[in-house]
């Protein structure tokens, strides 16, 4: 059987996004980050998805821009393209998002706005789980349980 996105996040232990906005300082959002331990913070204008802010992001583009994370805010080194994905979308074809666009995060957005952020690892997570449960299936009919 095959799971949304909407499952995933149901089996998720931790549930919170965290947001900025554009003009939080990359100091304050890096800050939140290590806080929170999480990889990504989401970038809100309003209620508007505006982008995604990531490590990543922070370690490649302060060295460009050569400024500090406290002169430089979200909104000069976030990823305005946001990729994002709906609660019904299939799982494995996040992964398959994810894979092609060397994406770590993917937002979940439903009617305009965000509900939830997938990680690698939570997909990662739950396919180790379908894999498993397919072996005791195979494992339980070859045995004739």
């Amino acid at each position: 059987m095959k799971k949304t996105v909407a499952d995933v996040l149901k089996g998720k232990s931790y549930t919170d996004v965290y947001s900025v906005t554009p003009s939080t300082s990359v100091f304050d959002a890096v800050k939140l980050m290590a806080e929170k331990g999480i990889g990504a913070l989401v970038v809100l204008d309003g209620r508007r998805l505006a982008g995604i802010v990531s490590e990543r992001d922070y370690v490649r583009k302060i060295a460009v821009l050569e400024r500090s994370a406290a002169a430089l805010t979200v909104g000069d080194i976030m990823t305005a393209k946001v990729v994002t994905v709906e609660p019904k979308e299939d799982s494995r074809r996040c992964m398959e998002l994810m894979t092609s666009g060397r994406l770590r995060h993917l937002p979940v957005v439903e009617d305009g706005q965000v509900i939830g952020l997938l990680s690698i690892g939570d997909l990662v997570k739950e396919i180790i789980s379908e894999q498993e449960n397919l072996i005791q299936h195979l494992e339980q009919y070859i045995r004739g349980e």
